[in-house]
């Protein structure tokens, strides 16, 4: 089974109309998740942030970030990650990925053999392509 980890970008575009190309790859990886088509594995950095971009750039209220939170974390074939390997996050950042949330996600990944990070940040993708990391 296929495993993908969830980068912020990712559930932002999902819940904002932001970017609908986006929010439709990311509706195909939850529809499939659902499924047990695959697993989608979120770091909890990742939510996070979630939580801090919502509330300051799109100025949405708690109660509703907290009911996303909710329902995406209750969501079958959902896992959310709380380890960290500092040691491999450090050997990464900033030399290889420069943002540190970045470098939280792909030593994630990395812990995680044959996964695929969902990530619409170029700059990201970049830095994980030469890392030699599968993206969406």
């Amino acid at each position: 089974m296929k495993k993908y980890i969830i980068d912020t970008n990712a559930l932002i575009s999902f819940v904002t109309v932001r970017n609908l190309a986006q929010q439709e790859i990311v509706a195909a990886l939850f529809e499939a998740a659902s499924r047990s088509k695959c697993s989608l594995i979120c770091h909890q950095l990742v939510l996070t942030e979630f939580v801090f971009v919502m509330s300051k750039v799109y100025d949405t209220p708690k109660e509703t970030i907290n009911t996303l939170l909710r329902d995406f974390i209750s969501m079958p074939g959902v896992e959310v990650q709380q380890a960290t390997d500092f040691s491999a996050l450090l050997s990464c950042w900033p030399s290889k990925i420069a943002d540190f949330g970045d470098a939280v996600i792909a030593v994630t990944a990395r812990s995680i053999k044959g996964s695929i990070i969902v990530t619409f940040d170029e700059k990201f993708k970049s830095a994980l392509k030469k890392l030699g990391q599968e993206t969406v």
